[in-house]
């Protein structure tokens, strides 16, 4: 009996986006479809064909693999996969989410207490990571909130601070001379 399980897997528009497919045996023949129709398909010793509207930005591998190029908001629902190997059918089902490209994280900051704050401020519909860093620093700082010592800041720093979602990331960057009163 072929298994068949669901995966919810998120892109971001604009992105390359590949199904996370993992397979071990060698296939001869796979089938990607979306909502029942065929997008892609390759059999062994031919060359993949592709259809619809992912003719001309997608890429289907021998591993079963499919990648779509520069990732669309329609591009989202339920994809399968139907691949045999030398023994039978197997399908897998994904259900592909599409949200909205990463906005450019703005900097607040603010000097109180004796220590400088930094805050980094992205809207978006996923969970981030955040990564400061400072131009005087090797060390990056994983966290939405960067707290400096007042006495350490130094007027020629910069902070840069990174949001990443799946693949994509985007920063800005603040002179910390700005944020001094």
């Amino acid at each position: 009996i072929a298994h068949i399980y669901c995966k919810e897997v998120i892109g971001l528009a604009g992105e390359n986006f590949t199904f996370p497919v993992q397979i071990d045996q060698k296939i001869m023949e796979a089938v990607w479809k979306k909502s029942k129709n065929k997008v892609a398909e390759w059999e062994e010793q031919s060359i993949p064909t592709y259809f619809g509207p992912l003719r001309n930005r997608s890429v289907l591998l021998e591993d079963g693999s499919l990648t779509i190029v520069n990732l669309e908001k329609d591009d989202a629902g339920p994809y399968e996969l139907q691949y045999r190997d030398s023994v039978e059918d197997h399908y897998l089902d994904f259900v592909l989410v599409v949200l909205d490209s990463l906005p450019e994280p703005k900097i607040s900051c603010n000097a109180s207490d004796g220590e400088l704050v930094l805050n980094c401020i992205a809207h978006f519909q996923g969970s981030l990571n955040y990564v400061w860093k400072l131009s005087n620093d090797p060390h990056s700082h994983p966290n939405q909130v960067l707290s400096i010592p007042l006495k350490n800041v130094d007027t020629i720093t910069n902070a840069t601070c990174t949001i990443k979602f799946s693949q994509t990331e985007r920063s800005s960057e603040i002179s910390l001379i700005q944020c001094l009163p």
